[in-house]
């Protein structure tokens, strides 16, 4: 029996990857957004391998490039090139994402798993606040609070996690009002278990598997959130590379320079329709296993 289980492993990993193929192949457009993804990860990691320019030094006589061999995605008023500033920006554009997704995620599900197994009137206030804050739209929600906060781009993502916050409290508060009521709780109840180590050793590990899925989902609204506030004037100050930024530094010249806006623009929107395709193929593999 030990001898076959030993034998069985090697195998399982080829044919887990053989799998894995199998789905990119029937699957292309689930295919094409992971190359999306690890390639603005790539930009995000290492930007000087994907380009030499400097983001910030401009060559006047190269103003308003059409995209070329040259000049990838054209160049800006300042002659800068437009790849190497959106290149450059990932890193910033996704670390404010990342940063708003885990606040969100993380204070979120401290509320629900409070709210769904303690129950009564702390839960009563805690839906109360959730409800309100999900009435406000979130775009709107998020410039609220950075304007108290003020402007740049750690704030950015507080305020847009902070936006989120209901959603994934009113998902993880569903979740524990779902396992509260399992044999193993009442279980570990009836051992003398404390609260604190019922939350976070029997319910917290039960109910985070569609919560995690949710921050997969909210992933590309939360970059297009990121990059809003941005475009709005929110976030880093120019010359800074960042991916909201660029795109309204191009509002201007976009009759004359249609690159401008659109090359930026078109990142932005293929890292938000990627993530969204991979987090749907996530969660249709979670409800199908």
């Amino acid at each position: 029996m030990t001898t076959q289980t030993l034998a069985s492993r090697p195998g399982a990993r080829p044919g887990r990857l053989w799998a894995f193929l199998a789905t990119l192949r029937a699957k292309p457009m689930l295919a094409l957004s992971l190359a999306v993804i690890v390639l603005v990860l790539g930009w995000a990691l290492a930007p000087q391998a994907f380009t030499s320019a400097d983001p910030l030094r401009g060559v006047p006589q190269d103003a308003l490039l059409a995209p070329s061999a040259s000049h990838w995605f054209g160049t800006d008023h300042l002659g800068r090139d437009i790849y190497a500033r959106t290149v450059h920006g990932t890193s910033t554009s996704l670390q404010a994402t990342a940063l708003a997704v885990l606040i969100a995620l993380f204070l979120g599900g401290a509320i629900g798993l409070l709210a769904g197994f303690l129950g009564g009137r702390i839960d009563a206030v805690l839906m109360r606040a959730t409800d309100v804050l999900m009435a406000i739209p979130t775009l709107l929600l998020s410039m609220a609070i950075v304007t108290v906060l003020g402007f740049g781009t750690v704030h950015i993502a507080i305020a847009v996690g902070l936006s989120y916050v209901a959603t994934f409290g009113r998902l993880m508060r569903g979740e524990v009002l779902r396992w509260r009521g399992a044999v193993f709780v009442e279980a570990a109840v009836a051992s003398g278990v404390g609260t604190r180590g019922i939350l976070l050793r029997h319910i917290a590990p039960h109910a985070a598997g569609p919560v995690l899925a949710l921050a997969a989902l909210e992933f590309g609204a939360a970059v297009l959130a990121v990059s809003s506030l941005s475009f709005l004037g929110f976030g880093a100050p120019p010359p800074a590379p960042e991916w909201g930024l660029l795109i309204a530094e191009g509002r201007n010249y976009i009759a004359a320079a249609w690159w401008y806006t659109t090359m930026p623009g078109m990142v932005v929107a293929a890292v938000v329709l990627s993530a969204n395709q991979i987090a749907r193929h996530a969660q249709d593999l979670g409800e199908s296993s």
